[in-house]
């Protein structure tokens, strides 16, 4: 349902209009001062301006004009969001330009486009600077952030949530372990230290998670490691003596809002640069300074980004459960549905949300969960509202997009599902899906090959029937983290050539199909990359292949087995065999998910 944002509007174009600020345009962005993807409630800035609650777009506002910037996952949703003041923008889409683009055919010769610095990036403001000379238009960075002044009445406050030791028998390696092995990348790039302002990278560099912000286990906070000292810039009032005690000699503390003022005076003693990666923001590189900064890839977002086995031991281990979890909810919502309940999709949300909560190490839910019946499934990042969602209907398409965090690990899963009897086109759809879905758990390629490279198989049986998806296929995860981890991943998305896939690496496999108005389809797991025993390795490459780690049924009723190849319908079988030899223990106290279990995993 859309908002009203008429007043909004013009409360903020007095603001642009007057004396004080006079820009002729504002760049409101969906990111936080640390470039997350979800964000506390008090940074929604393009949520609260816009009505569109997304999780990814880009708004601007002139005297004129609103228009929103998003891609293909929210087009059908920002469509019902935004009201007529905005126009809708669909990223990707032929002649519609990018926001950039939108800037300098717009606007005037010689505009103002004011913003706040906090909020983008260096390496994106040099580059808007430089396609802005084009018409003598400039850039005015902005003190204030001109949405919070109109919204500071309503606008919540930032959270101070208590931080948390993430236990070494998880992490698997002590934080002074991890901090001996950035010094040695300082080293080696003869550089000062380096600022990391990317809230997973913190809370994963120090082992501590937080819980600042909604369904991601972080907390805001910059840090500063040097060759031989590490300082944490946090609200102290989010540190217990635990975590003191955990921080001891090897970390510095200092308040949070001191890191812009620490860094300006840091930077008349620097005879060496200090190193930020591309998401770091403009107001981090205005503070150092341009000529002191080394802009690098971030060493700690591709360590990360390769799990050690504690890490893995505790993704195998979190997803049994959780898949216990998902057949619980499956189970339960079909024996009411069939029995003449009426559900709404945040009945069943909530509902899996308390199976969840019953497993071991349960924190929280990784993402809002995504249930939706019929049409809503088109939708693809959609999340229901009471009061405007709809009531599940046996004889539709059922979509259950969905994941929790546990301190042992994180986890992403959609299955898609029928009640009733499926059409055949529907059958068809899916079990193209499907194969794409199994196509991607079966790959073997050499060493050295990216996720971008890999995006056909999950599509080459969509082709087939001229079908395809507009997301990704897959994404990295993180081990108790954010369920969105780069910077690895398979797509088409420039950034995922850049990243071989590596042993150890954790990528989500989750092709699908939508059909505005009628239903969507998507199946994903989680997967781990791992080391792949060919019979010859040309080139003395080595290579690569998939451990899947989500244990949940598929949705056999959707399954045309006739489109299926004796290779694919054994990989079901084997598969749900999988499903129940895993499953089936963790559920001896519930009958009726065990007969459900064994219903879903019989062979086709």
């Amino acid at each position: 349902m859309s908002v009203n944002t008429t007043q909004r509007l013009q409360a903020l174009r007095e603001l642009m209009a007057s004396e004080k600020y006079a820009v002729d345009a504002f760049l409101i962005p969906s990111e936080d001062a640390h470039q997350s993807e979800y964000i506390a409630d008090c940074d929604k800035r393009r949520h609260w301006i816009s009505g569109f609650t997304g999780s990814a777009g880009f708004a601007i506002v002139t005297a004129n004009e609103a228009a929103l910037f998003t891609d293909g996952r929210y087009f059908l949703q920002a469509s019902e969001q935004l009201d007529g003041n905005w126009t809708l923008m669909k990223q990707g889409l032929p002649g519609v330009p990018t926001w950039q683009e939108y800037l300098v055919k717009n606007l005037a010769a010689g505009s103002r486009i004011g913003l706040d610095p906090t909020l983008i990036t260096a390496a994106d403001a040099d580059q808007l600077t430089e396609q802005l000379k084009t018409n003598g238009s400039s850039l005015v960075l902005l003190s204030d952030n001109l949405v919070d002044i109109v919204w500071h009445k309503e606008r919540p406050c930032s959270p101070k949530n208590v931080v948390n030791v993430h236990s070494l028998h998880f992490a698997g390696k002590p934080f002074q372990d991890k901090l001996a092995d950035l010094r040695k990348h300082i080293s080696s790039k003869d550089a000062y230290g380096v600022i990391l302002s990317a809230l997973d990278e913190i809370a994963w560099l120090f082992n501590l998670r937080g819980s600042d912000v909604e369904c991601n286990p972080v907390f805001f906070a910059y840090a500063l490691v040097t060759e031989d000292a590490a300082t944490l810039f946090i609200d102290p009032v989010k540190l217990s003596q635990e975590v003191k005690d955990h921080l001891g000699a090897d970390v510095t503390v200092r308040p949070y809002t001191d890191v812009f003022s620490d860094l300006q005076a840091l930077r008349e003693k620097l005879s060496k640069k200090i190193i930020i990666d591309n998401k770091t923001s403009l107001a981090i590189e205005t503070a150092i300074g341009k000529d002191l900064v080394l802009q690098d890839r971030s060493f700690v977002t591709d360590a990360k980004a390769v799990k050690n086995e504690a890490e893995l031991k505790g993704m195998r281990d979190c997803h049994l459960r959780d898949g216990a979890a998902l057949v619980s909810y499956f189970a339960w919502l079909e024996d009411q549905l069939l029995k003449g309940a009426t559900l709404d999709e945040v009945d069943g949300a909530d509902r899996l949300e308390q199976f969840r909560a019953a497993q071991k190490d349960f924190v929280g839910l990784s993402f809002d969960t995504i249930s939706s019946t019929g049409a809503n499934g088109a939708i693809i990042h959609y999340k229901p509202e009471k009061g405007s969602c709809k009531v599940i209907d046996p004889k539709l398409i059922y979509l259950c997009d969905s994941g929790g965090q546990y301190k042992d690990g994180t986890t992403d899963v959609t299955r898609t599902l029928h009640f009733g009897e499926p059409t055949e086109y529907e059958k068809r759809c899916f079990t193209r899906v499907l194969q794409g879905h199994i196509a991607i758990d079966v790959a073997v390629f050499p060493k050295g090959t990216t996720g971008y490279l890999l995006d056909p198989f999950a599509r080459h049986a969509l082709w087939k029937d001229g079908l395809d998806f507009r997301h990704g296929t897959g994404h990295g995860v993180g081990s108790y983290l954010n369920v969105h981890e780069g910077p690895h991943g398979i797509g088409v998305r420039q950034a995922y050539n850049d990243t071989p896939l590596a042993a150890g690496m954790v990528v989500t496999n989750e092709p699908g199909y939508y059909e505005d108005g009628h239903f969507g389809i998507r199946i994903e797991s989680v997967l781990i990359v791992k080391e792949a025993s060919t019979p010859h390795n040309f080139g003395g490459r080595g290579y690569l292949g998939f451990e899947h780690v989500t244990m949940a049924p598929l949705g056999r009723k959707l399954i045309d087995v006739n489109l299926l190849s004796p290779e694919e319908r054994k990989w079901v079988n084997d598969y749900h065999d999988e499903c129940w030899a895993n499953l089936s223990p963790l559920l001896k106290d519930d009958a009726l998910a065990t007969a459900w279990l064994k219903k879903e995993t019989l062979a086709i």
